[in-house]
């Protein structure tokens, strides 16, 4: 048996997407802190195929300890796709930002992806058909005033995981790595990222996608031999080649 792997799955692109890979046949292992969240996502995939295995993990990824003892606890299981969807922003000024917050989000946006894909590609890159997609963002790409450390550390992402998609090329090894960067999406990241209680996409954003439509994108991308999946500045969706100059190659 094979298994795909979501992070951040409890809400969002994160739970969207373990929708899709529901609905063509693939057992999941759903990552996400809130367990009550996740049950009901188990629920939700079985009722779209009950012959699926739905493997529950509970983690805070933002700690460093919790990352190594997720990846250990799924030694057992074969995986074929890794996807690392967890993440949160900060949308402050730098000299306004919460540190704690910002510290928090590193850790989460950067390290625990970093270690979470560098034990994945070693484990499995040589493996046909094995997969590692990271989300990373449209702000991964361009700088936004007023959330610089938050595209920062998605530059990060998208710089590593296009670096890595390289490397491995040149390795002739079978994974392939991508990485999805959206824009502006109804989920719970704005309300978090500026610390609201609520947040009303229709009223304050003049463009945005669904939860729903992101992991519909994110499903082209899984299917495509392109590296990266990105949100112009239109709001179409795009399949690119990779967008930072490669040297050493």
């Amino acid at each position: 048996m094979k298994y795909t792997v979501i992070t951040g799955a409890s809400s969002g692109i994160g739970y969207e997407t373990a929708l899709e890979f529901a609905a063509r046949g693939k057992n999941l292992i759903i990552v996400a802190r809130r367990l009550d969240k996740l049950e009901g996502l188990k629920s939700a995939i079985q009722n779209i195929n009950p012959d699926l295995d739905v493997i529950i993990r509970t983690s805070d990824l933002s700690v460093r300890d919790q990352v190594y003892t997720l990846y250990n606890s799924l030694k057992e299981y074969q995986i074929e796709t890794w996807i690392n969807n967890a993440g949160i922003g900060e949308s402050s000024s730098v000299t306004d930002q919460n540190l704690d917050k910002v510290e928090t989000m590193l850790h989460l946006n950067i390290e625990s992806l970093t270690i979470l894909s560098t034990l994945f590609a070693r484990d499995y890159y040589h493996i046909e058909g094995t997969q590692l997609i990271n989300v990373s963002s449209a702000l991964g790409y361009a700088i936004y005033v007023g959330s610089i450390t938050y595209s920062a550390s998605k530059y990060f992402v998208s710089a590593f995981t296009e670096g890595l998609a390289k490397e491995l090329e040149q390795k002739g090894a079978k994974m392939k790595v991508k990485i999805l960067a959206p824009a502006m999406t109804e989920t719970e990241f704005a309300k978090s990222a500026s610390d609201m209680k609520e947040f009303d996409y229709e009223a304050n954003v003049p463009m945005y996608h669904t939860a729903k439509q992101m992991a519909g994108f994110m499903m082209e991308l899984y299917n495509n031999d392109k590296v990266v999946g990105i949100v112009d500045e239109s709001y179409n969706f795009n399949l690119r080649d990779q967008i930072y100059p490669i040297l050493g190659v």
